[in-house]
């Protein structure tokens, strides 16, 4: 019965060696020489300061800057907090959120009467999402160049170049990460038309 215990012990403390230290730490090592700039969480970084990363939305409500999804999270994109709202589509506060936003975007660019995309209304699952679709942030290029002085085509070229297609040809949609944008329009000099 003593073996027994001493090979149940000798076998806790290998395991426990072996997958609580080697393990962690051989995989975080090989992802850090893989995908260090994933690893390290996706910073963004401005004149050497870290100003955002790709991985969290961060609260634009600037006229002059794209408009990223609502956060769900209190204050908005608190990662702390990350979560969804759990509203169903018929409950009273989302749609009083979604006519919020919707009333906003007019305000914003009253002279827009396209449909205000889904994304533009409502929270991602985690309440964080650094995306929207194509069609969010084409939503609201006149309402850039105008506040911008630029040609409302450029902005949709910007657009464009900034926008990702969907993984490996079929995954997900064509998107936009906002902050990446926003930068992007920053860095714009065209001059006023």
């Amino acid at each position: 019965m003593m073996a027994s215990i001493r090979a149940a012990i000798a076998l806790l403390l290998m395991f426990t060696l072996l997958l609580g230290i080697v393990y962690p730490l051989g995989v975080t090592a090989f992802s850090e020489m893989l995908f260090s700039y994933k690893v390290k969480g996706s910073l963004i970084e401005k004149d050497g300061k870290v100003i955002g990363s790709e991985l969290l939305g961060q609260n634009f409500t600037e006229d002059k800057y794209f408009w990223g999804r609502l956060s769900a999270t209190t204050p908005p994109y608190n990662a702390a907090s990350s979560s969804g709202s759990n509203m169903n589509p018929g409950n009273p506060k989302l749609l009083e959120a979604a006519k919020a936003r919707i009333d906003a975007l007019h305000k914003a660019d009253p002279g827009n009467k396209a449909l205000v995309p889904v994304d533009l209304v409502t929270a991602s699952a985690s309440g964080l999402d650094p995306d929207i679709s194509v069609a969010a942030a084409e939503y609201q290029a006149g309402r850039i160049a105008k506040t911008r002085h630029m040609k409302e085509e450029d902005v949709h070229t910007l657009i464009t170049q900034c926008a990702k297609k969907r993984s490996m040809g079929v995954l997900g949609e064509p998107h936009v990460n906002v902050l990446r944008l926003n930068l992007a329009l920053d860095q714009q000099e065209i001059p006023a038309h």
